[in-house]
């Protein structure tokens, strides 16, 4: 039997168009990327997650000499938050990248990490993904990963 996956997702043209408070959280996600650490890739991501309480968490990229070692952005920054902040939920993480030649979205690793998160805290997060002066804005991370791994 054939069956059909489909997800709303809003798209902005520029990052004007944001909400303030998501364009505020892009932001600081941008600036994020300034504290990465790629001097492999060259390609700098930054993450930014407004936790309900309204504290802002930074993550960066971090790469390693002895490859795969490193860690992406999001898991820096949502690894963290479990560790310091796990009855502050996740509202909306917002990912940067230096350079921005297109909008950054997260790896597989990064999507499921996303999920998990989601499903220990018992909510959505909206993941906002930047890049170019654009954005793209998702309700729930699950929606980035219909099919998820499960235990």
């Amino acid at each position: 039997m054939e069956k059909e996956y489909r997800f709303s997702y809003e798209h902005y043209e520029s990052l004007e168009a944001l909400p303030e408070a998501d364009r505020l959280l892009v932001e600081e996600a941008r600036r994020a990327t300034a504290k990465a650490h790629a001097p492999y890739s060259k390609f700098c991501v930054g993450a930014a997650a407004r936790l309900r309480s309204g504290r802002i968490l930074y993550g960066g990229n971090i790469e390693s000499e002895v490859f795969p070692a490193g860690l992406c952005a999001e898991r820096s920054l949502l690894f963290y938050a479990q560790a310091n902040y796990a009855d502050d939920p996740v509202e909306t993480l917002a990912i940067a990248s230096e350079p921005s030649e297109r909008e950054c979205y997260p790896c597989g690793q990064c999507r499921q990490v996303l999920v998990d998160v989601e499903r220990r805290q018992g909510s959505p997060m909206r993941v906002i993904m930047s890049g170019n002066g654009t954005a793209t804005a998702v309700g729930s991370a699950a929606l980035l990963l219909p099919f998820t791994f499960i235990l």
